[in-house]
């Protein structure tokens, strides 16, 4: 029980059960977003951009368009909604945290410089 316990406590699995409630928020945001899209794209060129029925050659190709286009979308929303400001902001943090990092071992340094100054003396 006690190696359960400590699974179930560890930050990760917390982390992912987070991370998966969120993602299916998400989901659902940008499922509507898309749906938005479509129909603005229907608005503008004056037609429903619903391709199911597409069939040139009785080949069903009219419902992979439609997915395909949907996924860029989707993909668009994501990476310039996601990925491209996380990243900026992590860099930003990480700047931060480097040049803490290097204010604290200057000032350890310093410290150990003046101890050493001092015996010296």
């Amino acid at each position: 029980m006690k190696g359960f316990k400590e699974f179930l406590l560890r930050g990760n699995l917390v982390e992912i059960a987070v991370g998966l409630v969120i993602a299916t928020s998400f989901a659902t945001v940008v499922a509507a977003f898309t749906k938005l899209l479509l129909a603005v794209i229907a608005k503008v060129i004056g037609a429903n951009p619903n391709f199911d029925d597409f069939t040139p050659a009785g080949l069903p190709v009219g419902e992979f368009v439609t997915a395909s286009v949907a996924f860029l979308i989707l993909a668009a929303v994501v990476y310039f909604g996601v990925i491209k400001p996380y990243t900026h902001l992590r860099e930003r943090f990480a700047m931060t945290e480097e040049e803490e990092a290097v204010e604290e071992s200057v000032i350890l340094l310093r410290e150990i410089r003046d101890s050493l100054r001092t015996e010296r003396a």
